[in-house]
């Protein structure tokens, strides 16, 4: 299994535990971030874009894969991924650079898949 299917069968199996347990709370907040990201006075592009830079610089490695996958399925292409790992460089400093390494790794395995 490669790193791609492990983050999202374990963030699946996780998830499905989570919502077994049928906490309202929890549930509403899944469902915000669900209805954030979708289709608006934004598209889901630029959204998906900027929950990328705003998790870069939040340091969150798994939020960071979630949405270079959210990325890659709306089709954005390289240069538009890197133009974004640069504004959140710019934005979180130095300390981003690891997770720019990271992310930089994630996004070269789900093109290469």
């Amino acid at each position: 299994m490669n790193l791609i299917e492990e983050f999202n069968d374990y963030r699946a199996r996780m998830n499905d535990k989570i919502m077994a347990e049928d906490n309202k709370v929890i549930k509403r907040f899944f469902n915000l971030d669900t209805n954030a990201y979708a289709e608006g006075a934004l598209d889901i592009k630029s959204k998906e874009m900027i929950g990328l830079a705003c998790s870069m610089v939040l340091r969150c490695d798994d939020c960071i894969k979630y949405h270079l996958g959210k990325c890659h399925e709306v089709g954005l292409e390289k240069k538009e991924i890197f133009e974004v790992f640069s504004i959140a460089t710019l934005i979180g400093g130095s300390i981003v650079i690891p997770h720019l390494r990271r992310a930089v790794e994630y996004w070269e395995l789900l093109k290469n898949q």
